[in-house]
C-alpha cells in the first residue's frame, strides 16, 4: 500500500497529487477524494482567513498512523493526505484526502475515517481571523469528537 503525506505552506498542489496517484494505478477499482475549504461564514461575522500551526515531523507521523489504521480496517491500495499550514484565505483548500481501493465501499469508508481522525487526532492548531480584526483559537467541537467515537466501535 502506498501512503503519501504532504504538509504544505503554500496552496495545495492537488494536480500534482493526482499525477502521483495516476502512477499508482495497478489494480484500483475505486478512488475517493475529499477537499475541505476555508468557509467565510461560520459565525455572525465573516472570516477573512485562518492560520494553522503544527509541529513538523510530529504531524506527518501522526497522519501516517491514521492512514495506516485505515489500511488495517479496509483494503486500500493508496492513501494521500495533503494539509495546509500557515495563513489560508477564505475559499482556499485546507485539506485533500484521496483513498484508493479495489472496491468503492472501502475507499469511501476509509476516506471518511481519515477525515474524522484528522479533525480530532492530528496535531494542528487553528486560529480564525475576522473582518473586524478580531481573532480566536478554534476549540475542538463536540460533534467532531462524537463522530470520532463512532469509529471506536
Amino acid at each position: 500500500m502506498n501512503i503519501l503525506i504532504k504538509i504544505e505552506n503554500e496552496r495545495l498542489q492537488i494536480e500534482e497529487y493526482c499525477d502521483y496517484v495516476q502512477l499508482l494505478h495497478h489494480d484500483c477499482g475505486a478512488e475517493v477524494t475529499f477537499t475541505g475549504y476555508v468557509r467565510e461564514n461560520d459565525y455572525a461575522e465573516p472570516i477573512t482567513h485562518l492560520c494553522i500551526e503544527h509541529y513538523p515531523d510530529v504531524t506527518e507521523q501522526e497522519i501516517k498512523k491514521i492512514a495506516e489504521q485505515a489500511a488495517q480496517r479496509w483494503r486500500l491500495t493508496a492513501v494521500v493526505v495533503a494539509h495546509r499550514v500557515g495563513e489560508i484565505a477564505v475559499g482556499e483548500p485546507i485539506v485533500w484526502v484521496m483513498t484508493q481501493s479495489k472496491h468503492r465501499r472501502d475507499a469511501y469508508a476509509a476516506n471518511e475515517f481519515i477525515l474524522d481522525y484528522l479533525k480530532v487526532s492530528a496535531p494542528f492548531w487553528k486560529k480564525e481571523y475576522f473582518k473586524s480584526g478580531q481573532s480566536h483559537w478554534v476549540a475542538a467541537k463536540q460533534s467532531d469528537q462524537q463522530q470520532y467515537q463512532v469509529w471506536a466501535v
